[in-house]
């Protein structure tokens, strides 16, 4: 992912075919070893391709991906129910779970 993110970045700032020595100068300057194999292949399965063209037509096809979010609409009324009930046993355990004292210490020690 590294790899076409740097890629993407290059093609953004206006260089067509990003080569592989330019990839490389982009991840070593966050400190990322770029591996010649994985970013050979990136070229090779890029070379003469259109970005927005792949682009949109990964976008088509994430559309039939389903997401899972109706789902969980429906179940949250019964569960909202429930969740009243058990409100003040909730709070007293995220108060506990919050809480770092047990632990030594603190998150800006």
């Amino acid at each position: 992912m590294k790899y076409l993110a740097a890629y993407l970045l290059l093609a953004l700032a206006g260089k067509e075919a990003p080569s592989a020595a330019d990839i490389k100068s982009v991840l070593s300057s966050v400190g990322i070893d770029a591996e010649s194999d994985r970013l050979d292949k990136l070229i090779s399965e890029l070379q003469g391709k259109n970005l927005e063209e792949l682009i949109a037509e990964g976008t088509s096809k994430l559309a039939s991906v389903p997401s899972g979010g109706a789902g969980a609409a429906a179940a949250a009324p019964a569960a909202g129910a429930a969740a009243t009930e058990d409100a003040p046993a909730a709070a007293k355990e995220e108060e506990k779970e919050e809480s770092d004292e047990d632990m030594g210490f603190g998150l800006f020690d």
